[in-house]
């Protein structure tokens, strides 16, 4: 009798891992297993401290990725192996965030002649007093 699992793809071997985009996939790292696949063979996600370009590689419980998506490092410890890509609240019971906390850089001073953003163009009462300041008058 032939059990369910039993076969090439899904043998008893294979219970408790998964493949590594699509386990990005389902814990929601990034939007689409493409984009999963793309960032594993780019070298911006390691394995137990190893960086890996293979997205077969297979991921087990207990096994911490780092991960770079975009200006953020993210360290997350592997809870759970899914078994679809489900909501939100489903994927955050995949993983355990160990990320630093982001530092927030300070704001460089504006160049000189600058304005914040938000102020838009100077209104006519600015151009008067600008006239006023520049009128060797």
């Amino acid at each position: 009798m032939i059990e369910e699992g039993d076969g090439p793809k899904g043998g008893p071997s294979d219970v408790g891992q998964l493949r590594l985009d699509k386990w990005l996939w389902f814990a929601r790292v990034v939007k689409s297993r493409t984009m999963a696949a793309g960032l594993v063979e780019d070298g911006k996600v390691r394995l137990n401290r190893e960086r890996t370009t293979k997205p077969s590689q297979s991921v087990r419980v207990g096994d911490v990725l780092t991960i770079a998506v975009g200006p953020r490092i993210r360290v997350l410890e592997v809870a759970a192996i899914g078994t679809r890509r489900g909501p939100a609240s489903e994927a955050q019971a995949l993983y355990v965030d160990r990320s630093p906390p982001m530092t927030v850089a300070p704001a460089a001073p504006p160049a000189s002649g600058e304005r914040p953003s938000g102020t838009g163009r100077p209104t006519k009462r600015d151009r008067r007093q600008i006239d006023r300041l520049t009128d060797p008058d």
